[in-house]
């Protein structure tokens, strides 16, 4: 036999395969009818465990991790298509649903907008790139724009979420899971860090250096190349810039953004000294009450799975089952639980999609809790 002759062989085998599976999700589907009729749960759990040790027992020795994986698999596709056709209403889906029906068509041009730190920081930068005209008032915290917006003070606010360098914000998701907030849109800056001092200052004079930690990682390189000069931590890169134009030295220099030199009178002496040249934060605007506005294109959410294994890919499988593409999968410990993780996630899909809904419906009976952080659009 050659290499045609296998594959005929398996040819013919698959036919056999898709009609028995074509069979099997029929007998599912009249199966899904029978537990609405019955108000029964689709996840039976000790069913499913009981198939998947027979099917085990039922296959050669060798083949049986193999055997468990691909079961593991048609259980999913199983539940899925059950949920479809029953419907998966949650209170999620709900909320989802009357937002997309009473947001209004357009997103604001003009709102107040909470931002941390002071004019020419990152944030308000990339405020304006999300609205033309924004009433903008500044913190100087992350957690006093939260308590602004909590408050009634802004409807909106417009923080870093994370960065191709330094990764995600943690502090921004544990804000928006305790206040309970959306993402109503997000938006890309390049951000450029330039070394500025004052008028004449030269870089040999420097003997202090200032910026947020963040923009102090990512110039990490640079400032090895100047050995003894002190680097201090501050709040934002804007107020590094406005703390060197008003004070009363000429030996100290901030790391900040080539608007922030304009803004304070202060001289650019070095440009784009960050290590990389795509260093990219998103930030987003948030709001108290969920708006999805159209042509939302992106969801995120928080999710915390069992700790047992098989958890994380039969969540990934459920994605993959309903041809969701994901933009973002990071995970990060949870405190006072060891070695137990929850995930961040990004999903590429319309909100308008069927298959968005029906996952969104069914990610109750597939994590541990998980956190709906919005879906929304983003501005490049």
């Amino acid at each position: 036999m050659d290499r045609s002759d296998y594959r005929k062989q398996i040819d013919r085998i698959d036919e056999q395969l898709v009609k028995l599976f074509a069979e099997r999700m029929e007998v599912a589907g009249r199966l899904a009818e029978y537990k609405k009729e019955n108000s029964l749960p689709v996840l039976d759990v000790r069913r499913e465990r009981e198939k998947l040790h027979s099917v085990s027992e039922q296959s050669p020795a060798e083949l049986r991790d193999y055997t468990e994986l691909l079961y593991s698999l048609i259980f999913e596709l199983s539940r899925s298509y059950q949920n479809r056709l029953i419907g998966t209403g949650t209170e999620v889906t709900a909320r989802i649903e009357d937002a997309v029906k009473n947001t209004p068509p357009l997103f604001p041009e003009r709102a107040a907008v909470a931002c941390q730190g002071i004019e020419g920081a990152y944030s308000q930068i990339a405020c304006s790139k999300l609205m033309r005209s924004a009433n903008t008032l500044y913190f100087s915290s992350f957690d006093a724009v939260f308590s602004a917006i909590e408050k009634g003070l802004c409807r909106y606010g417009v923080i870093p979420l994370e960065n191709s360098t330094a990764g995600s914000v943690n502090t921004v998701y544990d804000l928006m899971m305790r206040h309970r907030f959306s993402i109503v849109r997000s938006v890309r800056l390049k951000i450029d860090h330039s070394l500025l001092a004052k008028p004449g200052v030269k870089v040999e004079n420097i003997k202090e250096i200032y910026s947020h930690e963040q923009a102090i990682a990512q110039c990490r390189g640079f400032l090895q190349t100047m050995p003894g000069v002190k680097v201090t931590a501050c709040d934002n890169t804007a107020m590094a810039a406005k703390l060197v134009a008003e004070s009363g030295r000429d030996d100290i220099a901030a790391l900040s953004s080539r608007d922030c030199a304009r803004l304070y009178g202060l001289d650019c002496i070095r440009e784009n000294v960050q290590d990389r040249s795509n260093n990219y934060t998103r930030f987003i605007c948030i709001s108290k009450d969920l708006e999805i506005y159209p042509g939302a294109n992106r969801t995120s959410l928080m999710v915390t799975l069992a700790h047992r294994p098989g958890t994380l890919y039969k969540l990934l499988s459920r994605f993959y089952a309903l041809d969701i593409n994901l933009n973002k999968l990071e995970s990060r410990p949870i405190p006072d639980r060891d070695f137990e993780f929850m995930f961040y996630f990004d999903l590429d899909v319309p909100v308008y999609s069927p298959k968005f809904i029906q996952l969104m419906g069914e990610l109750d009976s597939i994590c541990e809790s998980f956190t709906y952080l919005g879906s929304y659009s983003e501005v490049i």
